[in-house]
This record gives C-alpha cells, structure tokens and sequence, in this order.
C-alpha cells in the first residue's frame, strides 16, 4: 500500500507532458472558436449581401419610367439571386402602396412576386403605420421585400434561418411605379 501511495503521490507531482495534455484539451475549443468565429462572420456578411441587394434591387425599380412587366420582375428576381451569390431559395415581392390621408390608411396598386411568398392586398397594408414612412395624401412609395434561405457553413450554435429585407423608395422619375402584364 505504502508503494502504491508514493507513485500516487509522485505522478501527481510530476510536470512532465503536461503541456501535451493542455494541448489535447484547449486544441478542440480553439478549432471550435475559430469555427464560430467564421460561422458569424459569414452570417453578418450574408445579412449585409442580401441587403445591399434589396436596395439595389428597390433603386433600380424607383427609377423605371416604363410599366414594370413580368419579363423585368423575373430580371430583378435574377439580379438579386446574383448579387447574393447564396445557394437558398429565394423570393421578392414588389408592391405599389399609396396613402389615403382621409381615411388614414394605406392600399396598394398592385404586388407581384417571385418565389414561395403571396402578393400583399390593400388589407394587409392599410394599418402599416409603423413599417413605412410617413407620407402625404395620394403618395406612393414602391415597396421591394427580399427573402432568403440561410444555413451556416459549420454548426457552431448558429442554425438555418431565413433573411428577409423591407425596402421602401419612393419613384424617381415617375409619379408611381405601373405594372403591366404584357
């Protein structure tokens, strides 16, 4: 017994390896960390893509002059999908609302999507007072609505999610931004 107990006591004491197994316990939480890390940044960069692409996207369409057809709906569907550069399904809605001031409401003029989402009718909108701006009567501002699936590279604790845009411009050149199915 008394062997027994001075090799206990003489491992416990011993400095040897210990640094080989300090390595083999923080090496798995730095590859982990260093994963998260880049799992995070990955995900504030896919935010700010898909972003940047609903307002590329909501300019390009404030500033046509000409009615809005399904040919330029889908180039704009397109467009986003590139500017994106992700592998997600993706959707866009495009809406014409205006202002109502007597009745203090909002309606729309027309939604046309692309992908899984519906068009937005004059009574999902007519109480968005907080979403969009304030407008004077008779106003139209295009409204331009983004969605993408996102799944993180590596599991780190962050999980798939979708990304969704709400962009409001007002038309540039034009009164109002017109859709025409031709």
């Amino acid at each position: 017994m008394c062997v027994l107990s001075s090799m206990l006591t003489r491992f416990k004491r011993s400095e040897e390896g210990s640094i080989a197994v300090e390595t083999v316990i923080m090496l798995p939480l730095m590859f982990w960390a260093y994963l998260a890390m880049y799992s995070t940044f990955d995900t504030f960069r896919m935010y700010n893509l898909n972003q940047t692409a609903a307002y590329t996207v909501g300019d390009a369409i404030s500033r046509e002059t000409q009615a809005i057809d399904p040919n330029y709906l889908q180039g704009m569907h397109e467009l986003f999908e590139y500017l994106t550069r992700g592998t997600g399904q993706t959707a866009i809605r495009v809406s014409s609302i205006w202002y109502d001031q007597e009745n203090d409401r909002f309606h729309t003029d027309w939604s046309q999507v692309r992908g899984t989402v519906q068009p937005l009718t004059s009574e999902d909108v007519h109480s968005w007072h907080s979403k969009l701006p304030v407008m004077p009567n008779n106003e139209r501002v295009t409204l331009v609505e983004t969605w993408r699936d996102f799944d993180p590279l590596f599991k780190t604790g962050l999980e798939r999610r979708d990304i969704y845009n709400f962009v409001f411009t007002r038309p540039r050149y034009a009164p109002r931004t017109v859709w025409s199915d031709s």
